[in-house]
């Protein structure tokens, strides 16, 4: 190949090297927006505050705050809740046989800000018992399903949990807490949402 051709080709590389990077940094900009996008939305979306609780075979429970909790089926009663796959309670809840969700109280806000805190012993509070199937459970808590494990699905950077409802436990004189918008919040009275 002569000096010229080589230089030629050099150039094109270079071209083509330039369009790749940019193509590349624009698509980065574009996906950082659709993310930040879809951050701000989900954000505005209630949701209930639940604290997912297990213990593992050497007796040490565990536990995380989720806003991402849902009824999934009634037949057979499935529900999911969502897990960072980066969080530190994530390996144990991988191989749990069973977990408890203790969807939190209106007042319970800081045993959600507690559970969702790394580096700390969540349970020290002394707010958790062994309840239904000897799972830490929160008594005062406005639903308490003890479940057992049904699958564990991959969802991108979370996995989500699908637990069989085995025992439910309801309280009625209380009101949920509520995640949207980045802070926790108390639903309307029912008589309050019904004159609406």
């Amino acid at each position: 190949m002569s000096v010229a051709a080589e230089e030629a080709a050099e150039e094109v590389a270079e071209e083509v090297a330039e369009e790749v990077a940019e193509e590349v940094a624009e698509n980065a900009a574009e996906n950082a927006a659709e993310e930040l996008g879809f951050t701000r939305a989900m954000a505005r979306v209630p949701g209930p505050v639940v604290v997912t609780t297990t213990v593992d075979d050497s007796g040490r429970r565990w536990g995380f705050t989720a806003s991402s909790f849902v009824s999934l089926s009634l037949d057979p009663p499935l529900v999911t809740v969502s897990l960072d796959k980066k969080a530190s309670t994530h390996p144990a809840f991988a191989v749990a046989g069973h977990f408890m969700v203790n969807v939190l109280a209106h007042d319970q806000s800081e045993i959600a800000r507690r559970f969702a805190t790394s580096g700390v012993d969540r349970f020290a509070a002394g707010d958790t018992e062994p309840l239904e199937r000897g799972l830490p459970g929160i008594p005062r808590a406005v639903v308490r399903l003890a479940c057992r494990m049904h699958e564990v699905v991959d969802g991108g950077d979370h996995s989500m949990l699908v637990g069989r409802v085995l025992d439910c436990v309801t309280s009625h004189e209380r009101e949920a807490l509520v995640y949207v918008d980045r802070g926790f919040v108390r639903p309307a009275a029912p008589e309050a949402a019904r004159a609406h």
